[in-house]
């Protein structure tokens, strides 16, 4: 199976602190893969390095076969990107947002039918202030998904969200993987990655501490479930 996204060694110090320490992986075609780990344990970071939006210090990324920051524009049309906390002009209506990302690709998604299938439909001609959290989540989820990308990254996509719109985020998304969309995504929801995620890599202090399935990484614990198998190998059990 095609490999989307491969990283090898990559390596981030910030001055004197390692923020990821020799971390690799490979996302495969049409597969949803889970980073994972405490606050500060180096996700952000190495989904920047991953991105090409920070350079790594040492070590190798390639998206669809290309260096995200050599051949930045042409993965730009090809890849779709959801971070928390996105700041927009205060006033704009989820139309205009909408229209103006579509705008600069070459071959966007409707995106008047993604705002329907995530329920916010009946909201574009509103200003994007005026929606709740739980809105405001999934027209980010839209915006990412604008560009018919062909691998996404959403970064704790269903925060806010009630437990009735997290599942439906979630069948959506399953029937674009199974679509062959390629999804790489973080999440604090343990529920969400057992529901979506084919393989995660739980990072602690920069390093990867574990690679593989929801269900190897249960069984490698000795724990019960995977929350509870997510804590031991992640640390963020111990007080």
């Amino acid at each position: 199976m095609e490999e989307v996204v491969k990283v090898e060694g990559v390596t981030k110090a910030y001055g004197s602190l390692l923020a990821v320490d020799h971390v690799s992986l490979s996302v495969k075609r049409g597969t949803a893969f889970g980073l994972l780990g405490a606050n500060g344990a180096g996700k952000s970071t190495t989904i920047e390095c991953i991105l090409g939006t920070k350079r790594a210090d040492s070590g190798t990324v390639s998206i669809l076969s290309l260096d995200p920051r050599k051949d930045r524009r042409r993965l730009f049309q090809k890849v779709g990107v959801q971070f928390q906390g996105c700041d927009y002009q205060a006033e704009i209506k989820v139309s205009e947002l909408c229209e103006e990302t579509a705008c600069l690709y070459m071959a966007p998604a409707d995106w008047r039918g993604l705002c329907e299938q995530f329920r916010i439909g009946d909201k574009t001609q509103l200003p994007v202030k005026s929606l709740s959290g739980g809105e405001r989540q999934r027209l980010f989820i839209v915006l990412a998904l604008i560009p018919n990308p062909q691998v996404v990254f959403l970064d704790e996509l269903t925060t806010g969200l009630d437990a009735r719109a997290r599942r439906g985020v979630w069948k959506i998304l399953k029937e674009l993987k199974d679509g062959g969309l390629t999804i790489f995504l973080t999440s604090h929801f343990m529920d969400e990655v057992e529901a979506l995620c084919d393989e995660i890599c739980i990072l602690k202090k920069g390093r990867a501490v574990f690679y593989g399935t929801v269900a190897q990484a249960t069984e490698e614990s000795g724990c019960e479930n995977f929350e509870d198998a997510y804590l031991k190998l992640s640390g963020e059990g111990i007080e």
